[in-house]
């Protein structure tokens, strides 16, 4: 099993050292893990800086590696929090880092955090969602340093009430953009702890995404702490051999492998 979205002490929403959460990999038998950390540039609250030592991060995790080489495999990733005018500088960040995996998330739309409702104020539930979904797509168009999507529909965590359309238009528009150029999307399994009824993105949006052509999707926690790790993994493996997913991906060097769900049930 891996688990391919999870963070420690680097990330600024984080306080567990990296070391504890390799420590919970191995002990839920996870073979492969990949640290995602959060660089979120100009994230629109003081008190957080989702920034941090890039050079300290590489070291702790090659000395982790080489302790733990024999029992878990440890990937070096980062979740970049994408915004329209810093696209350019993640692109000098993922282009001089050698990172194996990059998540492409947007937490904050018109320079407002998703995380404490701002964008809904002052526009109906629908006007807020297409407002997130027109930015992304936007981002997408310019913006190809990265390997999935991740939570692609997180708006949906933060609504009081759900819209009157799925925005599947926009969804597709989305993905016909980041299939043939070799992207893909994560199924995020952390909505479910945040009060959804499914993951990120929910059902829907996977049967989508397998419609207009998506094959690759990888499987995360989103675990800020090590009891996370794997939720509901068994699941959602499930759900993707449902909706018509044979493979799981991983990545190396931004190279994806993919993996059977069926041995990994």
């Amino acid at each position: 099993m891996f688990d391919y979205h999870l963070h420690s002490h680097f990330s600024a929403d984080c306080s567990i050292p990296m070391e504890d959460m390799v420590v919970g990999a191995i002990e839920k038998g996870l073979k492969e893990i990949c640290f995602t950390e959060h660089i979120d540039y100009e994230y629109p609250d003081e008190t957080i800086v989702f920034e941090f030592d890039l050079r300290e991060y590489e070291t702790l995790l090659n000395e982790l590696q080489h302790k733990y080489a024999d029992r878990i495999r440890l990937k070096r990733g980062i979740e970049i929090g994408i915004q329209p005018h810093l696209l350019q500088r993640y692109e000098q960040l993922v282009e001089a880092e050698k990172f194996d995996f990059v998540i492409c998330s947007m937490h904050t739309t018109e320079k407002k955090s998703l995380h404490y409702g701002e964008l809904f104020i002052g526009k109906t539930v629908d006007e807020a969602y297409k407002t997130y979904y027109d930015e992304l797509y936007a981002c997408i168009k310019k913006f190809k340093h990265f390997n999935v999507l991740g939570h692609v529909d997180l708006i949906k965590r933060y609504s009081k009430e759900p819209p009157t359309s799925k925005f599947h238009d926009e969804l597709t528009a989305i993905f016909n953009e980041i299939i043939p150029a070799g992207k893909g999307i994560e199924l995020n399994t952390s909505g479910v702890r945040y009060g959804l009824s499914h993951g990120m993105p929910s059902d829907d949006v996977l049967k989508l995404y397998k419609q207009c052509g998506g094959e690759i999707i990888t499987l995360g926690s989103d675990a800020h702490r090590p009891e996370d790790l794997a939720f509901q993994f068994r699941e959602s493996l499930e759900l993707l051999q449902a909706v018509g997913f044979n493979y799981i991906a991983t990545f190396d060097q931004q190279q994806p492998s993919f993996h059977l769900i069926d041995r990994l049930l």
